[in-house]
């Protein structure tokens, strides 16, 4: 491919709303163009890359032992009705009526849909196990797209679906996607940490997250690294501080005068944290709920939609807070009526904690759950934070950002049971198949290849994703007879070789076609010029390590091809 023939416009400077590494290089490259807040044109390099991505997907999901089908991105309403997740997706779901007032929606993901094919082609356990995948395009509503290709109203998913005929069969398809994948991300140069994640709007009973850790991430992941443990924070398990032992004693009201917050109150009383009770207020699904928690923790707002089952959860707005007649900085559960209490266990182990007394400016020691309150429902709904003690090993948890890759699940039978997917078995009872659900964002996949690969002239793509193998600079005059012979000769063989090449011939300086180059990132730089054929062939220098040798042209497309197949060996 020629420059003067490739449609892209290079900027020296990214727009100033580009604040990842990933954002900025995509726009400077000319990879992408911005079309509305989440959406995004693919230019014909950037769709190269995106193709190069989509193959090595398909390439170890096939060696997997998947099956590739397709299906529509246009879904009948009644399927997400069925399942019950018109309602829990609530506003993220894009909905659309046709001319005859029916009702569809655009698939945020598919578990419907393949759950519908499935149950018209699995019959009998002969059929099983089985694994279907596609790479198709997704619709969601996000309130808040961000980080360039990392969070998009409309993007492109590898999803795949097991069905199985135990929990034990489904182990084994599990075990084979998560391999996959551990091959995908590592053929594409994004270095992932599997995590015990949460499971959310998709449901079933396990889940992990392959993430690659990036302080650019929106995710918050704690590492143990005493035992390896990690997880997602929505997810995160810990082992709190224990209680202060002792028997309950009676309760004590006491004057707090402006004491509102916990560190406030627990030093006026000369008590620790650990020792007081925190009241939070919060909606779910519009109604108003009560949250008590020790003082020394915080509320994982995942765990508590969790535990109450809950689609939406907010908090509590201020007018609210008044109509209730809570007391904010004074609250506590005792007495507290028409409204559920959720209570953390740290909350309910604990004995005689300061808490509000649901009056301005004073509290009451010595409060203990079953005796002044009771908690409607008792679930672990605290965050884990970095310094906790993780509850395998006891070393402290350290926390990283990062970004989500792909998501693995063990759905079960939630699925196959509200959408009709059932087989019959060796005795001819009728079962209902067990799934699993398996996905990789393939924009965002690129974004972290990007944020992986780059350095502060621009990007340096991995061999199996560049969009080129190599990016040739032809420097010299358009009479040039021995600059253009060379340069045949080179094409000639690098076709030979099986090389795609990019060939910047645009009438520039030397200066802006080498600032070029190592913004575009192509793993090799071949620089055909007088001067290098003055020193005996053509210079050969690789992106990543900046190594730089001459080479004789005739010889120069066999040595860049054997580096390539001794880097995707490597990566394989």
């Amino acid at each position: 491919m020629r420059m003067r023939q490739l449609l892209i416009k290079t900027l020296r400077e990214a727009p100033a709303e580009a604040e990842l590494p990933s954002h900025r290089l995509l726009l400077r490259a000319g990879l992408v163009v911005p079309l509305a807040a989440g959406l995004y044109c693919f230019t014909p390099l950037g769709w190269r890359v995106v193709r190069n991505i989509e193959r090595i997907i398909r390439e170890e999901m096939n060696r997997s032992g998947a099956q590739e089908v397709h299906l529509p991105a246009l879904h009948p309403i009644e399927l997400w009705e069925q399942s019950g997740r018109a309602a829990l997706m609530g506003p993220t779901l894009f909905r659309l009526t046709d001319r005859k007032e029916r009702e569809f929606a655009l698939g945020p993901t598919h578990e419907e849909v393949i759950s519908y094919l499935a149950s018209r082609l699995v019959q009998s356990y002969r059929d099983l196990p089985v694994t279907l995948y596609q790479v198709q395009t997704k619709f969601r509503d996000e309130p808040r797209p961000r980080g360039g290709l990392i969070r998009l109203r409309e993007f492109t998913m590898k999803d795949a679906y097991s069905f199985d005929t135990s929990w034990e069969t489904l182990d084994a398809s599990y075990d084979a996607a998560f391999a996959a994948y551990q091959r995908i991300f590592r053929r594409a140069g994004v270095p992932v940490v599997p995590v015990a994640a949460d499971s959310g709007a998709i449901g079933g009973k396990d889940s992990q997250e392959f993430v690659f850790l990036t302080e650019s991430g929106e995710d918050t992941i704690l590492l143990c690294p005493g035992c390896g443990y990690a997880a997602n924070a929505e997810k995160a398990e810990f082992q709190p501080v224990p209680p202060l032992p002792g028997e309950p004693a009676p309760v004590e009201k006491v004057h707090t005068p402006g004491k509102k917050t916990i560190a406030e109150v627990a030093a006026f009383l000369g008590v620790e944290p650990r020792q007081t009770l925190k009241a939070v207020f919060y909606k779910a699904d519009g109604r108003p709920v009560f949250v008590a928690i020790r003082g020394d923790l915080e509320v994982n707002e995942v765990k508590l939609k969790n535990a109450l089952g809950a689609r939406e959860l907010e908090p509590m707005d201020d007018e609210t807070v008044r109509r209730l007649g809570l007391v904010a900085g004074s609250a506590s559960p005792v007495g507290v009526t028409g409204m559920p209490v959720v209570a953390d266990t740290s909350a309910t182990e604990a004995v005689n904690l300061v808490a509000g007394a649901n009056e301005a400016d004073f509290h009451l020691r010595n409060v203990n759950h079953g005796r002044d309150w009771q908690a409607t429902n008792v679930a672990e709904i605290a965050l884990a934070r970095a310094g906790d003690a993780c509850r395998k090993c006891g070393s402290a948890l350290e926390t990283r950002r990062g970004i989500e890759m792909g998501h693995v699940f063990k759905l079960g039978t939630l699925y196959a049971e509200k959408l009709g997917v059932y087989y019959l078995d060796e005795a001819g009872e009728r079962r209902p198949c067990v799934m699993g659900c398996y996905g990789i964002g393939v924009e965002r996949m690129l974004a972290a290849i990007i944020e992986a690969n780059h350095d502060a002239d621009g990007i340096a793509w991995p061999w199996e994703v560049a969009p080129f193998d190599v990016h040739v600079v032809v420097i010299g005059t358009a009479g040039d007879d021995a600059v253009g012979a060379a340069l045949a000769e080179f094409e000639a063989t690098a076709a030979g070789a099986g090389l795609d090449l990019l060939v910047d011939d645009r009438d520039e300086s030397p200066g802006i076609k080498f600032k070029d180059a190592d913004l575009l990132g192509m793993p090799v730089r071949v620089t055909v010029s007088p001067r290098a054929l003055e020193r005996g062939g053509v210079e050969v220098r690789h992106r990543r390590t900046g190594e730089s040798n001459i080479v004789p042209v005739g010889t120069a497309a066999a040595a860049i091809a054997a580096a390539r197949s001794e880097a995707l060996e490597a990566g394989r």
